[in-house]
């Protein structure tokens, strides 16, 4: 085990060195930013076979990476070039077809757009080509009624905002992510990485088994079927699939993410300003989800606190996980950001029990 960790979170970096020992996981980092303060920043274990998992390893972070996506979609809200509560054909004028010109930006945001998936059957390889990808959702009749309730986005949330921040600001979500957050934080995370970041991937381990799902799950998350060793491939990391191919470890995430937990201020830098980073408390939706099958609250490009799935307190406080375990907690209150990464993934899409684990731990730490 490696990097640091201040005394009072002494028992998360006990409990991850624990799980290394036994094996629960193989390739991991946790990092904990707590009121400016980076109070854990601890790694371990192997990124691929015969590997040390280093300070600078990188893994896909799945569906966290969504939360990236967030970043971005508030930041052009914030300079006024995206309007939340806007039809999204003011930006996409195509995407009205089928009876969606009344789908605002928000509906995307929260799930609540009626297109959680493709209709036309889709491989690994139409996902790259994201501006066609992204042309298939818009003229596709929505799946159910928009803003009634969510079906998560699983993959085409990403084609989806993407299109919405390309054709809103004229660059792309990757683009933006990395020059307005991530370079001027420092912060090691990629969407549409370089080459140069290719030795620096870890390897993931698929989840044991596959999650069950309902049909309309099945719609959703299983077009495209790909297998995880796509996910090491140069094709795979040089794309932009805004909703799961986000390449990044914990301290990047929590980095980022801090932005929210902070304010939208971070070492005297404005990056969002707090009447922006409100709306993500704005609740979309409140009922079980078409695809993922939990009761979820999704707010503006978040989960909001769901004790039953994160367990978190109540309050201001956004959250979301990655595809086998991998989350980011943003918590207002306590000016703190919680985030995980690991290559050795859980079957649960969604709460699984190995990284409740450690958000539980991180909290009784923080009130001892």
């Amino acid at each position: 085990m490696n990097g640091h960790c201040t005394p009072r979170f002494a028992p998360l970096r006990d409990l991850l060195e624990r799980r290394l020992s036994e094996g629960v996981e193989r390739g991991v980092s946790i990092c904990v930013v707590q009121d400016g303060e980076t109070v854990v920043d601890i790694w371990g274990g192997e990124a691929r076979e015969g590997t040390p998992w280093e300070r600078d390893t990188l893994v896909n972070t799945f569906s966290v990476t969504k939360t990236m996506l967030a970043l971005v979609a508030l930041g052009l809200a914030d300079s006024g070039d995206l309007d939340l509560d806007a039809p999204v054909a003011r930006y996409w004028p195509e995407f009205a077809a089928e009876g969606k010109s009344q789908v605002l930006v928000r509906h995307v945001l929260g799930h609540t757009s009626g297109l959680p998936g493709w209709d036309e059957k889709m491989t690994v390889a139409d996902l790259y080509d994201t501006r066609r990808a992204a042309a298939l959702l818009a003229a596709q009749k929505p799946w159910f009624e928009p803003g009634e309730g969510s079906g998560y986005q699983a993959i085409s949330h990403g084609h989806l905002v993407g299109e919405l921040v390309q054709r809103a600001a004229g660059r792309s979500a990757g683009t933006v992510l990395r020059t307005d957050f991530a370079e001027p934080l420092g912060a090691d995370y990629w969407l549409g990485a370089p080459e140069s970041v290719d030795p620096r991937v870890a390897v993931l381990k698929s989840p044991p088994h596959a999650p069950e799902l309902a049909e309309f799950g099945q719609r959703a998350l299983l077009n495209p079927l790909f297998s995880m060793k796509v996910t090491t491939t140069r094709e795979f990391l040089g794309a932009e699939l805004g909703g799961f191919n986000g390449q990044g470890n914990a301290r990047s995430v929590a980095r980022l993410q801090s932005v929210v937990s902070h304010g939208g201020t971070i070492d005297g830098r404005r990056y969002l300003s707090p009447e922006v980073i409100e709306r993500i408390f704005e609740v979309q939706s409140d009922a079980p989800d078409r695809v993922l099958g939990h009761r979820i609250p999704f707010g503006m490009g978040y989960a909001l606190p769901t004790p039953e799935l994160m367990p978190t307190p109540s309050g201001r406080i956004c959250w979301w996980v990655g595809h086998g375990g991998a989350v980011v907690v943003n918590d207002l209150d306590r000016r703190m950001t919680v985030a995980y990464t690991m290559n050795k993934m859980a079957a649960e899409l969604v709460g699984a029990a190995k990284t409740r684990d450690y958000v539980r731990t991180t909290y009784e730490c923080l009130s001892s």
